[in-house]
């Protein structure tokens, strides 16, 4: 009796072993998902033997060689969360053809942007189909920098953001983006603000150990950047100095406020 209880028990489980599970997840957007379903190894009949969506069975024929999961037999809204099991037969590999249908894309439409005159960057954007960060970017040493980043609401509605700029001397030039499955960057409008602070400057331009930075006739911290001849970066940070003891004699760069210099090193 108790041998009869063991292989009732263990009988399912050694059942079990013979499937396997492949899954995704992310975001409806609008699109269908597509399935490549091989052959089992015998080759007889599909590798896959059912598929979930959120737990649901997928109620539509899945015995061919690919397949598509319609999510609106699922009724879900654009931007709800997905996530689809496969389960399938050992030995035989299904897969997903365009996971990256399920991934965000970014969608925003900017109603309204503008610096105020507390250097607080404002934006209004509508038609955020999903929830992505907004990365903050500032045209500075001749190219777009990341300076910050805020996160998205997502939705068809309007939102409004705002994020305090850092702000160097002279023209400030500002712009929003998101970066999403496509790898592609959106970008809003550029936006400019002129600030009124006294430029910083830096010396020795002749130096043996160190560099310092002024504003208004007083060491002060900046960020920085320092390049070789060849334009490799050697150093970064945000001080009111720049260590030059560990860099040999030649001819360097130097990025700081709004300014790009040269500088030399001796010893």
């Amino acid at each position: 009796m108790k041998l009869f209880l063991l292989l009732f028990i263990l009988l399912p489980l050694c059942g079990y072993s013979q499937y396997k599970l492949l899954s995704t997840e992310g975001k409806y957007q609008g699109k269908n998902l597509f399935v490549n379903n091989p052959k089992q190894v015998d080759g007889f009949g599909y590798c896959i033997i059912k598929v979930t969506v959120n737990g649901d069975v997928l109620p539509a024929s899945i015995q061919t060689s690919n397949f598509a999961i319609n999510f609106d037999l699922f009724d879900l809204k654009i931007g709800e969360d997905v996530f689809v099991v496969i389960e399938h037969f050992e030995g035989c590999k299904p897969r997903f053809l365009n996971p990256e249908s399920l991934l965000p894309k970014s969608s925003f439409e900017i109603v309204d942007i503008h610096i105020d005159e507390n250097a607080v960057l404002k934006w209004t954007a509508k038609n955020e189909k999903n929830i992505l960060d907004y990365e903050i970017e500032k045209f500075k040493w001749g190219e777009w920098k990341s300076v910050g980043e805020v996160r998205g609401r997502g939705g068809v509605k309007a939102h409004s953001y705002s994020y305090k700029l850092p702000i160097h001397s002279g023209k400030n030039k500002i712009r929003i983006s998101q970066l999403d499955n496509t790898g592609e960057k959106k970008t809003s409008e550029t936006v400019e603000f002129t600030s009124s602070m006294t430029p910083y400057t830096f010396g020795p331009s002749s130096v043996r150990d160190y560099i310092y930075f002024y504003h208004e006739g007083k060491k002060a911290k900046t960020k920085f950047e320092v390049y070789d001849a060849f334009g490799n970066l050697l150093k970064i940070g945000t001080s009111t100095t720049v260590d030059c003891r560990n860099i040999v004699n030649g001819i360097y760069y130097i990025n700081y406020d709004s300014k790009s210099e040269k500088f030399i090193k001796v010893n």
